[in-house]
């Protein structure tokens, strides 16, 4: 049971500290000279290499995930007789995937393509996803921390 909890965690680390660095290091440094769209290839670069982290990392959570829960005898399939705590977690992890999905596969690729035109055949619904296209990511953090959060409570349960 240690290498499953072991490798639940680095996967953990990994999603959530690639989360952190990209939100608190990299986009800011590339951002301080106002020369983003110069340092879009770097940041596509390294953002689809943590894309390909973070699927994995997914796919371990949910394996591990299941059978650490198995080891504490909760009933996967009858979420009514789950623990508060863990009910919660698993509320804040579908979340977190839903809000992954949609940054992945819709918001992503939409705001590359407005991107990659002028800015005068933008409409005002292309000036306004790329103005709150951020707020996924952020909120994918914060969501990330609350799991995090909720499985340090799970733990001392």
């Amino acid at each position: 049971m240690f290498a499953f909890i072991w490798i639940h965690l680095l996967s953990a680390v990994v999603w959530i500290g690639g989360m952190v660095f990209l939100s608190v290091v990299l986009v800011p440094v590339l951002r301080r000279d106002g020369l983003f769209a110069q340092h879009a290839v770097l940041f596509r670069t390294v953002a689809y290499r943590f894309r390909k982290l973070v699927w994995g990392a997914m796919g371990v959570l949910l394996g591990t995930g299941l059978v650490l829960a198995a080891g504490r005898s909760i009933p996967i399939t009858e979420p009514w007789l789950w623990p508060r705590v863990f009910a919660a977690k698993m509320g804040l992890v579908a979340f977190l995937f839903s809000l992954t999905l949609l940054h992945d596969l819709l918001v992503g690729p939409r705001v590359r393509g407005i991107l990659g035109m002028a800015e005068t055949e933008r409409t005002a619904r292309d000036r306004a996803l790329l103005r709150y296209s951020v707020l996924v990511p952020r909120l994918s953090l914060l969501v990330a921390l609350l799991v995090l959060l909720a499985a340090v409570v799970l733990a001392r349960a």
